[in-house]
């Protein structure tokens, strides 16, 4: 009945799967390692240059105001952002799907560069590691230093946050980062195997690079920003599961983590953040959200959880630990997931 269970392609399929969640543990993200997300944003970057000095061109009226304008700023760039999307999903997918296929003379060679290609596609020891390191310099009193690291892994204004603001700033980047680093690319790698983890990770990219509400990226950034919502929207839900999960297992508030992360579920500017927020912030019984500062712009956010206590460094560690277990309880729930489904299938 389940012999399919010793065929090549699923044994292979899922031991690439095991081996690049616990390479990423042990090495982690490189400085000096090529990584495929420098190539996507370069990329992104090529386009997105390319695509102001074209709609410019069509929006404007020239030098004596005599043509009308073949179409609105604002709509072109809302056109472009869509186009840079597809094209940089699709040029991603494809290079993921000929390396899956290109080493195919060799066994072993072939689930040896698969391996590799989709330990980049986590980042769960990446996270990690950063996060530790504000720990450290709040450890050492280094408010300062606090800032500056922190200024790496978030896209708010880092420069006058007090200790309290870091702490929630980098607990927060931990629990989002959980679906965007680790979750998310386990879910489409299961799905559709590399070419659609790298194809996600594209997605996630573009959403990082254009995804503001700010005027600059407000009509660019319109459809990357909305398809990575869409991409994230399962992976986040379940996140709540795993977190809870992983609460359970490191003696926090479980009952907490999955109240919260239900409740305060729409608790965001985004459609997604508030499950890992919520679940997170109801294992450690703290609260998280409210204003930041984004590019000299105020954004509000609303509380999420409750502020059973005040927040502390230590809260940094508890979640890199939610991390490292959730992430843990995804590989396993996604690999069974696989197999049921392969097992329906046979």
């Amino acid at each position: 009945m389940f012999d399919f269970l010793m065929s090549d392609g699923v044994s292979s399929f899922l031991l690439v799967f095991g081996l690049a969640f616990f390479l990423d543990l042990i090495v982690g993200d490189p400085y000096w390692f090529p990584h495929p997300v420098i190539f996507i944003g370069k990329l992104v970057s090529y386009l997105e240059k390319g695509a102001r000095r074209f709609v410019y061109k069509l929006s404007s009226r020239g030098p004596r105001q005599e043509k009308k304008s073949l179409i609105s700023e604002a709509r072109g760039l809302k056109i472009s952002g869509l186009v840079i999307w597809i094209a940089t999903v699709a040029t991603t997918y494809l290079f993921a799907y000929i390396w899956s296929h290109i080493f195919d003379f060799n066994t072993y060679l072939d689930m040896g560069m698969t391996t590799l290609a989709m330990c980049t596609c986590l980042s769960t020891r990446c996270l990690a590691s950063e996060s530790k390191k504000i720990y450290k310099a709040l450890d050492k009193g280094d408010v300062n230093l606090a800032r500056k690291q922190l200024s790496y892994i978030v896209g708010r204004d880092t420069r006058d946050l007090d200790e309290g603001q870091i702490i929630r700033a980098t607990v927060e980047t931990v629990a989002e980062n959980t679906v965007d680093g680790s979750l998310a690319p386990m879910f489409y790698y299961i799905l559709g195997g590399l070419p659609m983890a790298f194809a996600y990770k594209a997605v996630n990219t573009m959403d990082s690079m254009l995804g503001y509400k700010n005027e600059k990226y407000r009509d660019l950034g319109f459809f990357p920003a909305r398809l990575d919502d869409v991409f994230n929207y399962i992976p986040a839900r379940l996140s709540l599961i795993f977190f809870g999960l992983a609460s359970l297992v490191l003696a926090y508030d479980f009952k907490a983590s999955i109240r919260v992360g239900l409740r305060d579920r729409k608790n965001h500017t985004s459609p997604n953040c508030a499950y890992p927020e919520g679940a997170v912030a109801g294992a450690l019984g703290v609260s998280l959200g409210g204003t930041n500062v984004y590019f000299g712009q105020e954004v509000y956010k609303p509380s999420i959880g409750d502020p059973k206590k005040d927040l502390e460094p230590g809260d940094i560690l508890r979640a890199n630990r939610l991390l490292y277990v959730s992430s843990l309880v995804g590989l396993v729930f996604f690999s069974l997931a696989y197999l049921v489904i392969r097992a329906m299938l046979a």
